[in-house]
């Protein structure tokens, strides 16, 4: 899809919209806080039954992001799912749903599913990798959809939280164009990757391309930490007002590596949506021109 507004809403940088009342009222939401890219559940997020959307509200998604020319729109699967889990009624449920959420990408027309990679839930990080794999390889067969495994912050029996788990899951799938990595920056910060400084930032991601490949990157989640490095506890704070501060999505925005890697924020929202303006108004200052003419200290 061609961006009608290319030159004002570079870089791609936008928020987790609501899909109530129909997928199109993300788009409308997305809008009026400016975003340039937006992220969505492709159906409700608390239960395992999905709603697949019938042609009409296909057609209304399809000509909202015509006009407004939000692009890419990436979905998040539901939080219920786990394909790593040894529980079988469970793992059959993930799968199910996965399949439907699928469908609904495609339908839809978004290019990306982000992923949370699961839990083994003690069956082992291998064992657990393994299943992941072997499931998203079956999934894909007959989709156009890409999967991006989300960096994970380490909690419980998490799977994801080390690039080196990332590179065994890229290296499992039986199309490798059709998997990549949705990079949050909280979780890596909370799994013990700093990105703080120029220096530090250089040396996670040349870590992260020699295990994995900078280019399997093909989205952010923009998120600051609440907790200190490496803590591997997962709490989201407002862009600048946490761990992380606001260097380390300097350093991501000024980038051009990842010019086009869409950049989505999973802060809180605020009433009116208050802090999702503050956080993309933030972020543009952080990524103005005279700052992105440094990016090529990061090669």
């Amino acid at each position: 899809m061609q961006r009608k507004h290319p030159g004002p809403r570079f870089p791609l940088i936008g928020a987790h919209m609501s899909i109530a009342g129909g997928t199109f009222n993300a788009l409308l939401d997305g809008e009026a806080v400016g975003c340039a890219a937006i992220q969505i559940f492709a159906s409700s997020n608390t239960q395992w039954h999905a709603k697949i959307p019938g042609d009409g509200e296909v057609m209304k998604f399809r000509r909202e992001q015509e006009r407004t020319g939000i692009a890419p729109v990436i979905a998040h699967n539901c939080y219920l799912v786990n394909l790593a889990s040894p529980d079988g009624i469970v793992y059959q449920k993930s799968l199910a749903r996965m399949k439907i959420e699928i469908e609904i990408c495609d339908r839809l027309g978004l290019p990306y599913l982000v992923m949370h990679p699961g839990s083994h839930k003690g069956q082992g990080m291998a064992k657990g990798i393994r299943q992941v794999a072997g499931a998203i390889n079956e999934l894909l067969e007959n989709s156009r959809v890409r999967i991006l495994y989300e960096t994970t912050a380490g909690q419980g029996t998490s799977i994801g939280f080390t690039f080196e788990q990332m590179a065994e899951l890229m290296s499992l799938a039986r199309d490798k164009g059709r998997v990549g990595v949705c990079y949050d920056t909280c979780h890596t910060f909370a799994a013990g990757y700093d990105i703080r400084t120029p220096r530090a930032y250089r040396e996670a991601m040349r870590h992260f391309d020699n295990l994995v490949g900078l280019g399997k990157i093909c989205a952010f989640h923009f998120n600051d930490s609440l907790r200190e490095l490496g803590s591997r506890i997962d709490r989201h704070e407002h862009i600048g007002r946490g761990r992380l501060g606001e260097a380390a999505f300097r350093n991501i925005l000024r980038d051009e590596r990842f010019r086009d890697a869409p950049k989505i924020l999973e802060t809180p929202k605020g009433r009116g949506m208050y802090w999702d303006r503050r956080n993309l108004a933030l972020l543009r200052r952080l990524a103005a021109p005279s700052a992105r003419r440094a990016t090529k200290r990061f090669s």
